[in-house]
Parts: C-alpha cells; structure tokens; sequence
C-alpha cells in the first residue's frame, strides 16, 4: 500500500516552490517522511482542475490536501481530476463538505455548539429580501446573535457585519445581514448562517486536532496564539467519531458558565496552524493513520 503524499499549494510567482504561507509546513512533512506534490491553488479556483494537479504523478496513490480553502465545488473538481490520474483523496468531496460547511456538522455538534440556522444564498447574489434573516431570527428567538456564511465571518468588522445586539431588532437585523453579504460579495460561501451569541471567559480558542477520531494535537488559535486553554474532549470526540470524517479540527472556548464549547468545526486540511508552528507533530500522525 502507498504511503500518503500532500498536495501544498505552490507559490504563484515561483511554481516549483510552496505558496510561502506553507512552506515551513512543507518542510516539516518532508522531515517526517511525506512525499510533497504542488498544486495550482490559482488554476483551481478558475476551474481548471487538470492543469492544477498536473505535477501529480500518475498512479502515485493516496494525497491529503494541505493548503488555502477551496469551494466544495471546487474541491470536487480537485478529487475528480486526481481520480482521472489513478490517485485519490483521503478526505473526499463529501467529506470535506461535511466538515467545511456548517449545515455538514452541525447536527452532530447540535448540543455542543451555538444554535444555528441557515439558508442557502447563491455567490455573488443580490442582498436578500429583509424577511428572510428575520424567519431565520425568529426560530433563535431574541438575544444577541452573529452572522456568517457557511464558512467564515467577518469578525473583523463585529459591529458593522457580524454582531447584532438582539436578533428581534430587525432593522438592525437587516443592516447587519446586508453589510455583511455585500463586503463577502463573490465569495460568500454556501448561504447565511445565524448563531446564538454565547458569552466565553478571556483566555482564547483551542484548536483540536482529530484524525480517525483522536485527538492528536491541540494548539492555539491562530487569532490567540499565545493563549492555549486546555478544553475537556470527552464528548466532542464522541461527536467528532459520529461525524466520520478523518481529520477535522474542532474550535473550543470555555463559556462564562463552565462549560467548554465548540465554536467551529473545519476541515483539517484548511485549517490553520498558529504562526511558528510547523505541524511536523501533526504530518507525522497524519503519515501512521490508514490509506
């Protein structure tokens, strides 16, 4: 059986390297035995998927992705073009959706999580009717709520396009859920998520790192990487077991009540590390795990 390579996005001002924002991590799967592929994270996304894995050998076996997100469209486009050269991922389309998009996980995570709901918004579309983040609201009921797309917010811009103080008021509602779509514009992702705001205690986010179901590493969130809490994982690990995909990260934080939370859920493959971490730890659980 062929050992699992990685696909690194290369940089695109120098193909034969990696995209600089992974090149440490590049070198640290090489130091743990990984053969390293570079793909056109650019070609991708224009939606030529053969040109983008044409350094892939054919027949050279199993790949984990590692790099910048990709659509789940294009994401399928990816496993299908590796296919046609007799390779395969081992996260594939469906389970990367899963893990990637909110409505994937969310079910599994329902008791651990923030309340949600959804509604699918086409990329690029026009701001939706008024009426629509208010049937959305209405099923949270009132209370501070946050808004985002199936893959990201804007926390950056917390008050003016992620954060309503009180989901009933839905002038603000609305201002809120437009600012936001407008500035994510193409690339809204999936559609409109709104989550229950729940209050977490200082001291940051950890990031778990699961692959096959254990947790084989927890590190600092990349937006509070010197703060490293140490969550619970007893029944988060039960969840991330029922979800079934190979390797996820989870997003935890303690709330003022004491209890630990999972923010997020994400692929593992998208997920960052926090800076000056190289991951080698990570690249080498992820070379023992099963093709």
């Amino acid at each position: 059986m062929t050992d699992p390579g990685f696909l690194f996005c290369q940089d695109p001002l120098r193909p034969r390297q990696p995209d600089p924002q992974f090149a440490q991590e590049a070198a640290a799967a090489r130091r743990a035995g990984a053969r390293i592929v570079l793909v056109d994270h650019d070609a991708l996304l224009a939606g030529d998927a053969e040109t983008a894995v044409g350094r892939a050998a054919r027949d050279s076996g199993p790949y984990w992705y590692r790099g910048w997100m990709i659509p789940s469209a294009r994401y399928e486009d990816l496993e299908q073009a590796l296919l046609a050269r007799g390779c395969s991922l081992l996260t594939d389309a469906s389970a990367y959706r899963t893990a990637h998009e909110l409505p994937g996980w969310y079910e599994t995570f329902a008791g651990l999580t923030p309340r949600s709901v959804w509604r699918d918004v086409p990329s690029g579309a026009a701001l939706p009717d008024p009426a629509v983040p208010v049937g959305l609201a209405s099923v949270l009921g009132s209370g501070p709520g946050i808004v985002k797309d199936y893959v990201k917010s804007r926390k950056h811009e917390w008050h003016e396009a992620c954060f309503v103080p009180d989901l009933g008021d839905s002038g603000r509602l609305a201002d809120v859920v437009g600012r936001f779509v407008e500035l994510q514009g193409d690339f809204l992702d999936g559609g409109l998520v709104l989550r229950a705001y729940e209050r977490f205690v200082p001291g940051g986010e950890a990031r778990v790192w699961w692959v096959d179901g254990e947790a084989v590493r927890v590190t600092a969130h990349p937006d509070t990487p010197g703060r490293l809490p140490a969550p619970g994982l007893g029944t988060v690990g039960v969840a991330v077991r029922a979800l079934g995909c190979r390797w996820v990260t989870t997003d935890m934080a303690l709330r003022e009540d004491g209890e630990w939370r999972v923010v997020e859920v994400g692929d593992g493959q998208v997920s960052g590390l926090p800076d000056g971490d190289d991951g080698e730890d990570l690249f080498a659980a992820l070379l023992r795990s099963r093709s």
